[in-house]
């Protein structure tokens, strides 16, 4: 990210917005921590009904209209191995 990346003082909100993977396109509120944003995100989620855990990593921050948006990208190298489907128990 760049100089002109916009700053939060702790306890700011912002907006989150996921590109790519499970989770793509769509949006959340966060509370900065005094370090600003979040580096990274984990979501947690079902892939084909296991439970899976989703890595997104900050990409970029902008101001629009006073408030920031810092956009998050999947990255599916941090995600959980998931078991293939013929090595899952099924009952």
């Amino acid at each position: 990210m760049t100089d002109a990346t916009p700053t939060l003082k702790h306890g700011d909100t912002y907006t989150v917005i996921f590109s790519g993977g499970p989770s793509d396109g769509q949006t959340d509120t966060r509370i900065a921590t005094e370090a600003g944003w979040d580096e990274e995100i984990i979501v947690n989620g079902l892939e084909e009904t296991s439970a899976a855990e989703f890595a997104y990593t900050a990409t970029s921050a902008r101001e629009i209209g006073g408030s920031v948006q810092v956009t998050y990208a999947w990255d599916p190298k941090q995600a959980d191995d998931l078991d293939a489907p013929e090595e899952r128990y099924d009952s």
